[in-house]
């Protein structure tokens, strides 16, 4: 199924730290979050905090060119299954009610064709004010979902309703909105790759020193599974070389379950012919020469046991230069800097059709590896294509969008 989306907006009150709980609770849910700050709740909450729990860019302003040329603050507005507003301070909700659209938050509820979720905050006097309620009764007959705040003790110093409810209260709200929400995948056609063969490598790969320790890299499999599930429901016959991981096979997927690079070569080379490769794998490039059979113990040195390593067979040159090579070569390239420069020199190295390539820079927690969202650029012989950051799943649906058309264009 694919993840439901919230458009997380945030205005300036004093309860705008709740958000990041209310964030945590969604995440925890398996629900997306995108947020958005207005200027005013910047000075409560940052985007590095909010950019760090969400996995994704926070947009701030309605004029962030680079923002508007990868994502446009239209599509932002549409790109969510249900859009909440919390906290919606008195002025935010007097914004809404009259259609003012004077940055970038209001400028998305304003432009959004999804369902509405207010939850005001604010003093227990602007609560009752009239100009509020007018402002509420408008909302309300305009379709907007409006919770209703609680009653305690405020922060400055009075007590009465305008409290922001509590996360755990507000993620249930949304939980019960979305379950009435259907929600919209990136197109992705079914029946678009019509029975060819596609085969994806994904997770790590293990690499033994001895029989407890091993080498590897980082890597989850969450990617490459997500691009599986995608070609399957796509129509496509799938093969999954998937290296160590505990992930779920998708529905309609052959798995071959492997352990270190020689095996997932193996298992690769057995697979073909196929239509399309895609190497999603975090392959470990090095292994040791001999691993031991017993556990190596310290002997007290304080030196470390020698290892001597040796460079792993290359999966994605293989296939470059095999004889069943696929008529789509698909790699992935996780860089931490100069990421483009590098994808470019592995596109012709390695003899790809095109290079996907991230940026896995982040600390551990914070990055691609292990996330739930990705941020890529498909390099090929004609130029970069850069994708705003996605969660993994629409990565999937655009990426197996983007092979389907590859393959069915005839090819010089």
């Amino acid at each position: 199924m694919t993840q439901q989306r919230v458009l997380l907006i945030i205005s300036g009150g004093i309860a705008a730290y709740k958000s990041l709980e209310l964030v945590r609770l969604l995440r925890k849910r398996g629900i997306a979050v995108r947020a958005v700050l207005t200027q005013s709740a910047a000075q409560f909450v940052t985007p590095l905090s909010l950019g760090v729990l969400t996995e994704d860019q926070v947009y701030e302003d309605l004029f962030d060119l680079k923002a508007e040329r990868e994502i446009g603050h239209i599509q932002l507005s549409r790109q969510a299954d249900l859009v909440v507003v919390a906290p919606a301070t008195a002025n935010i909700l007097a914004k809404m009610a009259n259609g003012i659209a004077d940055d970038l938050a209001t400028t998305l509820l304003l432009a959004t064709d999804k369902p509405v979720l207010a939850v005001p905050a604010m003093n227990v006097r602007m609560w009752h004010h009239k100009a509020t309620q007018r402002n509420l009764n408008q909302l309300r007959a305009d379709g907007v979902q409006v919770m209703e705040p609680d009653d305690g003790a405020m922060a400055c110093g009075e007590f009465g309703k305008g409290r922001l409810p509590e996360p755990e209260a507000i993620a249930a709200e949304i939980e019960r909105l979305l379950s009435s929400v259907r929600p919209e995948p990136v197109e992705a056609p079914t029946d678009i790759l019509n029975g060819r063969h596609i085969l994806i490598t994904a997770g790590p790969t293990h690499e033994p020193i001895d029989p407890v320790r091993y080498i590897a890299n980082r890597s989850s499999g969450k990617q490459g599974f997500a691009i599986a599930a995608a070609a399957a429901r796509a129509g496509a016959r799938v093969t999954l070389v998937a290296g160590p991981v505990h992930l779920p096979t998708p529905a309609g997927v052959d798995r071959v379950d492997v352990e270190t690079a020689r095996d997932m070569l193996a298992a690769v080379e057995a697979a073909l012919p196929a239509d399309a490769a895609i190497m999603v794998a975090a392959v470990a490039d090095w292994r040791t020469a001999d691993a031991a059979d017993q556990k190596l113990k310290k002997d007290g040195s304080g030196r470390p046991a020698p290892l001597t390593l040796v460079e792993n067979p290359d999966i994605l040159a293989t296939l470059g230069h095999h004889a069943q090579r696929p008529a789509l070569l698909v790699g992935f390239a996780a860089e931490t800097q100069k990421i483009a420069e590098h994808a470019q020199a592995k596109l012709a190295k390695k003899r790809a059709d095109w290079i996907v390539a991230n940026d896995v820079s982040g600390p551990p927690g914070t990055s691609v590896m292990g996330g739930d969202a990705n941020t890529v650029q498909i390099v090929t012989a004609a130029g970069i294509e850069s994708w705003p950051s996605l969660p993994k799943g629409e990565v999937a649906d655009k990426l197996i969008e983007k092979v389907a058309h590859a393959l069915s264009s005839p090819r010089d």
